[in-house]
C-alpha cells in the first residue's frame, strides 16, 4: 500500500529486471494482469495496482468532481514508489488513464502500452460520428438500467465490450465485484468523457508506446485504437486475432508476447525517459 493524505493506493511488485507497471481497468484490481505476468515469466520486475475506488485504492473522485486528473494522480504515486522509469502498461479504462499520465509528463517513463483503451473522446475529435454513438447509445442504457434499480444493469457495458453473454460466463465472484463497483464505474466514464484527447495533444507524447486491440472486438472500440496508434508520434498497433476486450484474461499469452517484446525493444534501444 502507498499512504497519502487523499487516500490509500494498492501497490505489490515482485521480479527483479526493467520495471513493468502494470494499470488494470474497472471492475478490477491488480490481480487481473496476473495471467499475463505468469506468461511473461522472469526477468522483469512487476507493479501492479488498482484505479480509484476498486481494490484497496481509495475513491477520490465525486460526482461533481469526476475528473481524471484524480486518477493520474494516483497513477503517478505508484510510478514514483517504483523509483525508475517504467514501462506502462494499462487495460481499458487503464488504458486511457495511463495516456493521461503521459500526456501530463510529469514522471520518468520508459515506454507505454495501451490495450484497448475508450477513447471515446477521440472519436469525437475526429468525427468518428457512428463510433462515438455506440458508446453513448450503450452508455444510456446501462445508465438508465443502473437507476432504474437494476442489478446487473453493468451487464450492458460488459456485454458491449466481450459480446452478448459475456457477462453471464464469468464466475459467480467476478460478476458479483462488477455489480458491487457499478458506482465506481460509473464515474470511470464520467472521467473518460470528461477527457478531451485532441490529436494534435496525442502527436506530442514522444515515447514508444504499443497499442494492442482485439480482432473480434467491438467495431467502435477498435478504431479508436487504431486512432491512438495513428496519431500517436511512435505507436504500433497490434491486433490480437480471436481477442475481444478482455484478452488480458482470455489471451494472456498473446499479450504478454506483445508487451515483452515491445519493452525488450525499447530497453534494447536504450531509450530513457521522457
Amino acid at each position: 500500500m502507498i499512504e497519502e493524505p487523499a487516500g490509500r493506493i494498492d501497490y505489490e511488485e515482485t521480479g527483479e529486471g526493467p520495471t513493468i507497471v502494470f494499470v488494470p481497468g474497472s471492475c478490477s484490481t491488480g490481480a487481473a494482469w496476473r495471467p499475463v505476468m505468469t506468461a511473461l515469466g522472469g526477468g522483469f520486475r512487476y507493479v501492479t495496482t488498482s484505479l480509484l475506488g476498486y481494490g484497496g485504492t481509495a475513491e477520490r473522485r465525486t460526482a461533481s468532481d469526476p475528473s481524471i486528473s484524480h486518477e493520474i494522480d494516483m497513477a503517478e504515486a505508484v510510478i514514483r514508489r517504483a523509483a525508475t522509469p517504467v514501462h506502462l502498461v494499462g487495460h481499458s479504462f487503464g488504458g486511457l488513464v495511463s495516456l493521461a499520465v503521459a500526456l501530463r509528463a510529469r514522471v520518468p517513463i520508459a515506454s507505454l502500452t495501451i490495450v484497448e483503451a475508450p477513447a471515446v473522446e477521440l472519436l469525437r475529435a475526429l468525427g468518428e460520428t457512428e463510433h462515438y454513438r455506440a458508446f453513448r447509445d450503450m452508455n444510456e442504457v446501462y445508465f438508465t438500467a443502473f437507476r432504474n434499480g437494476e442489478e446487473n444493469a453493468i451487464a450492458a457495458m460488459i456485454d458491449f465490450y466481450g459480446g452478448t453473454g459475456t457477462f453471464a460466463s464469468w464466475p459467480p465472484r467476478v460478476r458479483a465485484y462488477a455489480v458491487e463497483t457499478t458506482a465506481v464505474n460509473i464515474l470511470d466514464w464520467a472521467s473518460a468523457y470528461g477527457f478531451p484527447l485532441r490529436p494534435s495533444a496525442i502527436a506530442a507524447i514522444d515515447l514508444p508506446t504499443l497499442v494492442l486491440r482485439g480482432g473480434i472486438s467491438q467495431p467502435a472500440v477498435q478504431r479508436a485504437n487504431e486512432l491512438l496508434s495513428i496519431h500517436l508520434k511512435d505507436a504500433s498497433l497490434v491486433t490480437i486475432a480471436g481477442g475481444a476486450h478482455f484478452m488480458i484474461a482470455t489471451h494472456a499469452g498473446d499479450v504478454a508476447r506483445a508487451i515483452g517484446e515491445h519493452v525488450k525493444r525499447v530497453e534494447k534501444l536504450g531509450t530513457g525517459q521522457q
